[in-house]
C-alpha cells in the first residue's frame, strides 16, 4: 500500500499578518492583537515577542513595553480574520482537491496520489503562491502522518535554517530521531497538559519518548489516543483527513459583555442575539436542536460585588432550528432565572440534543405540523441567504436591539476591508 504523505499549512501570526496586508506601514514594527474586550494578547509578531511580551499577557501588564516602544495594538477583527482565512483556503484547494480546514489558520491537504517529484519544492511553491495571492506568509510541513506534520510545525517555529518549508518524508532514521528528541512532550499533537504531566513522572519527556514506550502501557495510561499518537509518531497513519467536518453535537454562543449589565432588557438582547447567531450555525450544518440551555453569571473577580449564577435547561417538544421559536423559549428560561441588584457579566446559549434536518417525527397527537415545519424552514432559508449576501445583521429580529452598548468592547479594531462597502480600503 502506498505511504500516506500529508502537508500542513499554517498561517504566520495570522491575526497580525491580516493586518498588515491592508497596512503596509505595520510591517517590521511590533504589533498585537487583543482577545475579546480587548483583554489580553491572542497573536503578536516577532518583534513584539522580542520585547518580552507573550501569547496570554493581560494588556494592563504591557502598557509600560507599548508606550516605550510604539507597539501596534488591535482588536480581534473577526470578519477579516475569516475572509482571510477562507481566501488562503481557496488557494490551496487549487494544489489538492482534498483538504481539511483545521482551524482559522491551519488546513491539511493530502497529496498521496498527486504526482509530485520534489515534495520540498512543492512546498515552497505553495507558500509562495500563498503569498502572492493572499498577502499571507504561512509555513508548510509535510511528513507521512498528521501527527508528524504537527511536530515538523513546531520545529519550523524555531529554526530559520527551513526556510517555513521542512518534509520529514526525506528525513533518515537518524534524523528523525533526532527531530522527535528536540520536541518536548506538551508539544505533541494531541497531548494534553494533565497527559503530559502524567508522562513526565514517568520519564518520558518527548515525542521519542512517546514514540519508544511500551505499546501496552501507552494504551492502558493513555487509551486508544495514545496509542493512535504513538503508531502516528512511528510513521502509520492513523487519523485519515476530514474533508468533510462531522456536524457539532453541541453548539455554544457566549461571550462576556463589554461592561456589567444590570438590567433585564439589556440581557433579553444579548442572550436574544446569541440564540440568532447559534440558530445560524445550527441551520449551516443542517441540524435541528431538540435542548436549549440558558445561562447567566455575574463577574466572579469582583470579589467585593454579589454573586449570582444560574442557568435553565428547555427540553423543546419536538426539534427545531427556527429562531422566533428558540427566542420565546429562551426570554421565558432568562425570566425564570433573572435576579435584581446584580451585576452580570457573562451570559449565553447552548444548543444541544442535535439531529439531521431531515430526520422530523411527526406527532401522534399532532402538535407538530410538517406543513408548519417546512414553512418554518423556508423562512429561515430567505432570512439567511439575504443575510449572507447583503452582509450579517442585514435582517435582524427586534428583540436583538439596536444599540446593543453591552456588545464585547472593541476600542483598538481595524476597519472591516473586505466585508463592509464603507469600510473598503482606498488608496
Amino acid at each position: 500500500m502506498r505511504q500516506k504523505v500529508f502537508m500542513l499549512v499554517d498561517a504566520a501570526q495570522f491575526y497580525v499578518s491580516c493586518e498588515r496586508v491592508f497596512q503596509a506601514a505595520l510591517h517590521a514594527r511590533p504589533t498585537i492583537v487583543l482577545s475579546n474586550n480587548d483583554g489580553c494578547i491572542v497573536a503578536l509578531s516577532k518583534e513584539a515577542g522580542k520585547l518580552g511580551l507573550a501569547r496570554g499577557q493581560p494588556l494592563f501588564q504591557c502598557q509600560q513595553i507599548i508606550r516605550a516602544h510604539h507597539v501596534q495594538v488591535y482588536s480581534s477583527n473577526y470578519p477579516l480574520y475569516q475572509e482571510m482565512s477562507a481566501r488562503v483556503r481557496r488557494v490551496l484547494a487549487e494544489f489538492s482537491p482534498r483538504l481539511e480546514a483545521y482551524s482559522i489558520d491551519e488546513s491539511w491537504l493530502e497529496l498521496t496520489d498527486l504526482a509530485i517529484d520534489d515534495l520540498t519544492e512543492f512546498g515552497r511553491t505553495v507558500k509562495a503562491r500563498v503569498y502572492q495571492d493572499t498577502g499571507i506568509p504561512v509555513r508548510v510541513a509535510i511528513a507521512p502522518t498528521k501527527c508528524l506534520t504537527k511536530i515538523a510545525c513546531e520545529l519550523l517555529k524555531g529554526d530559520e535554517r527551513y526556510h517555513d518549508v521542512l518534509d520529514v518524508t526525506r528525513l533518515t532514521a537518524e534524523q528523525m530521531k533526532a527531530m522527535l528528541e528536540r520536541v518536548a512532550i506538551e508539544d505533541v499533537w494531541g497531548i494534553g497538559p494533565n497527559y503530559a504531566r502524567f508522562l513526565r513522572n514517568y520519564g518520558i519527556t518527548t515525542a521519542r519518548d512517546v514514540r519508544d514506550a511500551d505499546e501496552r502501557w501507552l494504551r492502558k495510561y493513555l487509551t486508544v489516543v495514545g496509542a493512535r499518537i504513538q503508531m502516528e509518531l512511528k510513521g502509520t497513519s492513523c487519523l485519515p483527513l476530514e474533508v468533510k467536518r462531522p456536524p457539532k453535537q453541541q453548539i455554544i454562543c457566549a461571550k462576556s459583555f463589554g461592561r456589567e449589565i444590570t438590567s433585564q432588557a439589556e440581557l433579553e438582547e444579548a442572550i436574544a442575539t446569541y440564540v440568532v447567531r447559534a440558530a445560524e450555525k445550527l441551520r449551516e450544518q443542517d441540524s435541528l436542536a431538540g435542548r436549549l440551555t440558558v445561562f447567566l453569571r455575574t463577574n466572579p473577580f469582583d470579589t467585593g460585588a454579589p454573586q449570582y449564577t444560574n442557568e435553565f435547561v428547555i427540553d423543546l417538544t419536538y426539534p427545531t432550528a427556527f429562531t422566533p421559536e428558540l427566542l420565546k423559549r429562551a426570554r421565558a428560561a432568562l425570566q425564570a432565572m433573572y435576579r435584581d441588584g446584580y451585576r452580570y457579566k457573562k451570559a449565553g446559549v447552548v444548543l444541544s440534543r442535535i439531529t439531521p434536518l431531515p430526520v422530523v417525527q411527526p406527532d401522534l397527537f399532532g402538535e407538530v405540523s410538517l406543513v408548519d415545519h417546512y414553512r418554518e424552514m423556508r423562512l429561515m432559508a430567505v432570512v439567511d441567504a439575504i443575510n449572507r449576501i447583503f452582509g450579517r445583521d442585514t435582517l435582524v429580529f427586534a428583540v436583538q436591539g439596536w444599540t446593543r452598548s453591552w456588545r464585547m468592547r472593541q476600542e483598538r479594531l481595524s476597519q472591516r476591508w473586505l466585508s463592509r462597502w464603507e469600510e473598503i480600503l482606498t488608496i
